[in-house]
């Protein structure tokens, strides 16, 4: 496959063309096509390591899935108007993402936080941080 690549682009297949101009060479797009094909076959051993090692995904759907709303909110976070209001989302977005991580639902959290965040002493304030934070009630 890649000598045939290789003779397309470069215009010296198995027959003498007589000094044309190569087949392909100038042809972006079939480079590009052709890189696609044969990229996997290089890389072959990592594309199938996935079949002996069963802690291995067949996809990165999953991946794929987790890492979309950072995606939508760094796209969004262009339009917060001002450095500062990006850098008041980011502490916002790092905030609920944490209590995500801690197995907390971010809208009781935040709801809980707000209420009782005008009372709380500034000494005492990791208390409400996610991996701190205890209920009311």
């Amino acid at each position: 496959m890649a000598e045939l690549v290789d003779a397309l682009v470069s215009g010296t297949s198995g027959e003498s063309r007589g000094g044309s101009s190569p087949l392909l060479g100038t042809n972006s797009a079939f480079r590009c096509c052709s890189w696609f094909a044969i990229a996997p076959l290089s890389r072959w051993a990592a594309l199938t390591r996935y079949t002996t090692d069963g802690r291995l995904e067949m996809t990165n759907n999953a991946v794929e899935r987790a890492i979309r709303p950072l995606a939508l909110t760094r796209k969004n976070n262009l339009f917060a108007g001002s450095d500062s209001g990006g850098i008041r989302a980011a502490a916002m977005y790092t905030l609920l993402e944490s209590a995500k991580m801690n197995r907390l639902d971010p809208e009781a959290y935040l709801r809980d936080v707000l209420a009782r965040i005008a009372d709380h002493p500034i000494n005492r304030i990791g208390e409400l941080l996610p991996w701190n934070w205890k209920p009311t009630g």
